[in-house]
């Protein structure tokens, strides 16, 4: 659990701290065990909640642009992860058409497939990603041109 060093009247002691159940404490002092019972039973301390602030991912610019484009539009550009994940499947390769609603990729987040369909129109130019790769949200997954 813990070790401690003290020194009392000129002498040095090395101690251990094992165990604490209700008022009894396990320790070791210079190697030699003990049982200590404590005056008043020790409450354990719950584990303290980690706050943590908002990711947001680098590829954005600002954390209020869209992830990606809406699906109405068809330009060019980056199709980006929605959500953390494994890409299980990549159904497109570079030199491939696609149009707007055509799946491209199947993202596994929290256990469950997700289907990523094309918001864009155009050529696949590159594939970033590979079958078995982790991605963040907002990581770029492919470019279409």
């Amino acid at each position: 659990m813990k070790d401690f060093k003290f020194k009392i009247n000129g002498n040095e002691y090395s101690v251990h701290i094992a165990n604490v159940e209700g008022n009894i404490a396990e320790v070791e002092v210079n190697g030699t065990p003990y049982k200590v019972e404590i005056d008043k039973e020790l409450k354990q301390t719950k584990t303290p909640k980690l706050v943590r602030a908002e990711a947001i991912p680098t590829t954005d610019s600002h954390p209020s642009v869209a992830k990606t484009a809406s699906p109405g539009s068809a330009t060019s550009g980056s199709i980006k992860s929605p959500l953390p994940g494994v890409i299980l499947e990549v159904h497109v390769k570079p030199g491939d058409m696609v149009k707007v609603g055509q799946r491209i990729l199947v993202l596994e987040a929290m256990k469950m497939e997700n289907n990523i369909d094309s918001d864009k129109e155009g050529k696949v130019i590159d594939v970033k990603v590979h079958k078995g790769d982790s991605v963040l949200e907002g990581d770029v997954l492919l470019i279409i041109g």
